[in-house]
């Protein structure tokens, strides 16, 4: 499943560097699939939808950081657990019960976003 932020966000910033998939984002700002990635034109999502990877998006949160659930993948491919939860000192980083998913759709969405690693 993807990771979200609760509103026991202070906004202090820990987990944004962590992120390998640069699926988070501070509140209030605009975000896309191209964010951190090498995505361009348009693509295929884990689920069959297609995006635009160049389209900005409307902010999930407006007062503390957010997660883009199709950008998360809960670390795997790249550490033993979420980074965000691990460094994140008010335990804001939870799972998303919106978004299970299995290690190997975690993996696809990986791939899918052609990271820079």
């Amino acid at each position: 499943m993807a990771f979200m932020i609760t509103d026991a966000c202070t906004s202090c910033g820990a987990c944004l560097p962590e992120c390998p998939t640069h699926a988070i984002y501070e509140g209030g700002a605009f975000w896309k699939y191209a964010d951190g990635t090498t995505l361009c034109d348009t693509f295929t999502l884990h689920d069959g939808r297609e995006a635009d990877a160049d389209e900005f998006h409307n902010p999930i949160a407006e007062d503390y950081y957010f997660i883009v659930a199709d950008k998360c993948t809960e670390c795997v491919g790249f550490h033993e657990e979420p980074q965000c939860a691990a460094v994140c000192p008010h335990e804001a980083c939870v799972p998303d019960p919106d978004y299970v998913e299995s290690k190997e759709t975690l993996l696809q969405k990986k791939a899918i976003l052609q990271l820079f690693f």
